[in-house]
């Protein structure tokens, strides 16, 4: 087998595994107009249920990402979360309430917790050091953007269109069992490449306290916090206000938010791409105070201009591979990367993905959806401020500086 056979396949993988993730995820954003006329909910409903399924999967981040760093069974693991979202996702067609949808929304994430540290510690330990970054964003940025923003609102409203939005939910059952079985097929416990260079931490332990000594830790979990702050609000709350405040017709919603989705896709390749090219940090700067537009187009934006401009700055889900994947990868141990990824992921969900929504949707409730554009610019542009403190971590940008710093020394 030649050395990058192993790699690319992983790769392919575990991308259609965590886009998956997403589409089960964000089929509540999309399927929501729909669901709030059948049940009768608010926007505080929507918020309580993100909020929900976000603390969920932190607590079930933190505790399994944890203890895959500890087991041999990470594939296991993996399976076992990708058919219980799966089956969560297929249960959530049947409910007849706001309590028993909340009931399923969470379970969800209890499932889809520990797939993100999992599946980024075994692309982080295959991944050539060249190209670590771009492996990292493809799965982080451009799987969710690809299966969870471009084909899963353009399927997910026809499907709920044409047969209703209990039918929606239902179709998620067969793709979930597709994944499960190429990853019990064809990936390993274990694998690292050959390539693999020694990282910047050798330590072997594992505990929160000795994680924390790192600067980049410490950012990058607040960081955590406030994008997926961010992300959450945005992503929650756009369709509907796409259709609400900006009286924009189903069809023409799930058009944009297709069109997001080929943004998020896109952006999380270039992110990554130039990031392992002129560093992290810098990346994280740039693209994170261009996407802090993003929101200003919603609430500004002629109506087609909408589409163009959004287009254009949405930009910060490239900077997530960053901050919750490729610098804490870069920065600990192999044996460290899940408990890390683990830690940063669940305390952002716990801040940024349960507290803010449910904020956002009583205070759009009160003051209009314009609200919910707000809170997402001033926390993408405190995002920025949080950046400049990041220590570099790219092996390409080390590797020059102590270069540049045997040069001036000889």
């Amino acid at each position: 087998m030649k050395i990058n056979t192993y790699e690319n396949r992983l790769l392919s993988i575990l991308f259609l595994c965590f886009g998956f993730v997403f589409f089960d995820r964000l089929a509540l954003s999309y399927l929501f107009p729909f669901i709030a006329q059948d049940l009768q909910l608010t926007n505080s409903h929507l918020g309580i249920l993100s909020s929900a399924l976000s603390v969920t999967w932190a607590l079930s981040g933190m505790t399994l990402g944890h203890i895959a760093d500890k087991k041999d069974s990470k594939k296991l693991i993996l399976v076992v979360s990708v058919i219980a979202f799966t089956l969560c996702s297929v249960l959530s067609g049947i409910v007849t309430s706001f309590v028993s949808l909340l009931f399923f929304r969470s379970l969800m994430g209890v499932a889809e917790g520990p797939v993100l540290p999992v599946v980024q510690s075994l692309m982080a330990s295959a991944s050539n050091p060249k190209r670590r970054g771009l492996n990292m964003g493809l799965i982080n940025a451009s799987a969710p953007g690809l299966i969870g923003a471009v084909i899963a609102p353009v399927v997910l409203v026809w499907i709920a269109t044409e047969y209703g939005w209990r039918s929606a939910f239902y179709a998620t059952i067969i793709p979930g069992l597709v994944v499960a079985a190429l990853i019990m097929l064809f990936v390993k416990n274990k694998y690292e490449h050959p390539n693999t260079e020694p990282m910047m931490e050798t330590d072997s332990k594992t505990s929160i306290k000795d994680l924390l000594k790192h600067r980049n830790i410490v950012l990058c979990t607040i960081i955590s916090c406030v994008y997926v702050s961010w992300f959450v609000t945005i992503i929650t709350f756009t369709p509907t206000y796409l259709i609400k405040a900006r009286a924009l017709s189903p069809d023409v919603m799930s058009g944009i938010m297709g069109a997001l989705g080929i943004a998020w896709m896109l952006w999380g390749f270039v992110v990554s791409f130039v990031s392992d090219r002129i560093g992290r940090k810098p990346a994280m700067i740039f693209f994170t105070l261009v996407t802090t537009a993003f929101p200003l187009v919603l609430i500004f934006a002629e109506t087609d201009m909408i589409l163009p401009l959004a287009f254009i700055t949405y930009t910060g889900l490239g900077c997530f591979t960053l901050f919750m994947a490729t610098i804490p990868a870069e920065t600990v141990s192999p044996r460290q990367v899940a408990t890390a990824l683990g830690l940063i992921m669940g305390v952002g969900e716990l801040v940024g993905g349960f507290i803010t929504p449910i904020i956002a949707g009583v205070l759009a409730d009160q003051y209009g959806l314009d609200v919910v554009m707000w809170i997402g610019a001033g926390t993408s542009f405190t995002v920025v401020i949080l950046s400049l403190f990041l220590q570099e971590t790219a092996p390409a940008v080390i590797s020059k500086q102590e270069g540049k710093a045997v040069s001036s020394l000889s």
